[in-house]
């Protein structure tokens, strides 16, 4: 939906996501609700690009509504209904090489002494700053045939594995609902893997965590379902609340399979 706002440029409103209320585009920008955490957010993704990330929004500055200004990254939104976008090795692979470089340049940024973050989901630990939400709703196949992350409302400190935990639940996807799943996930969480790179302690240490990480979105929905904070409350209403819930003992359950498919 287009409205004008008084003799400037319209503005569209995005969906896609959980939690889009007030996003909208402008001409080649987006604006949306700036926060405590939106200054730390901006320096990031300057810092990313600076050293060649080019994957994520250009942070701009807050316009004279006080709103956050990013630049708009073209293409397809994944979720909900290109999903299939996914479906081939090619594109896994890319995923995996680009989560590896975010991390690789995220590793090299300096928050700003004053940083504030918004912390969903606390960490497991602390050594750069990680996004917190990396999955097919968060990801835009560009123009160029490759893809863009946007979203960085959460991005806070963490760990590689966390955001990687994470990520391997969306992407390869590691889910109990039979209308989302692909043939062979181990196989294809290898393929993600792979391209990631890592090593063979990390491999299990990998493992390990995705259960913890699938169960902390769970945790987080139930915990906003008992004291009413949005958007979880909401998304617990709506069912999402079951979803991670069976996933997280779907992955629990194949721990053996999913270290199978990753240690030679």
């Amino acid at each position: 939906m287009s409205t004008m706002l008084s003799g400037v440029e319209p503005q569209e409103r995005l969906s896609g996501g959980n939690v889009t209320a007030g996003v909208v585009r402008i001409g080649n920008t987006v604006r949306r609700p700036a926060g405590p955490h939106t200054v730390a957010v901006q320096a990031l993704l300057a810092h990313l690009h600076d050293v060649g990330f080019r994957n994520v929004p250009r942070p701009l500055g807050i316009d004279e509504h006080g709103r956050e200004v990013l630049s708009y990254l073209p293409g397809t939104p994944v979720h909900p209904d290109r999903n299939d976008l996914l479906d081939s090795d090619q594109a896994l692979t890319q995923i995996g090489r680009m989560i590896r470089e975010f991390h690789d340049a995220s590793a090299t940024f300096n928050p700003p002494a004053d940083a504030k973050w918004q912390v969903v989901i606390p960490d497991v630990g602390a050594d750069l700053i990680v996004h917190h939400d990396l999955a097919p709703w968060n990801v835009v196949a560009t123009e160029a045939g490759s893809w863009g992350l946007i979203d960085w409302d959460t991005a806070a400190p963490g760990t590689r594995l966390w955001d990687l935990a994470y990520a391997a639940h969306g992407f390869v996807p590691l889910t109990a609902d039979p209308t989302w799943t692909r043939p062979d996930p181990g196989r294809r969480l290898r393929v993600l893997i792979d391209a990631y790179g890592l090593d063979e302690a990390a491999r299990r240490r990998l493992v390990e965590l995705m259960p913890a990480r699938t169960g902390a979105m769970y945790e987080l929905l139930s915990d906003g379902a008992g004291t009413g904070t949005e958007p979880w409350a909401t998304l617990w209403k709506d069912g999402h609340g079951d979803v991670w819930g069976r996933n997280t003992d779907y992955i629990d359950a194949r721990t053996a399979d999913w270290l199978a498919a990753l240690i030679d």
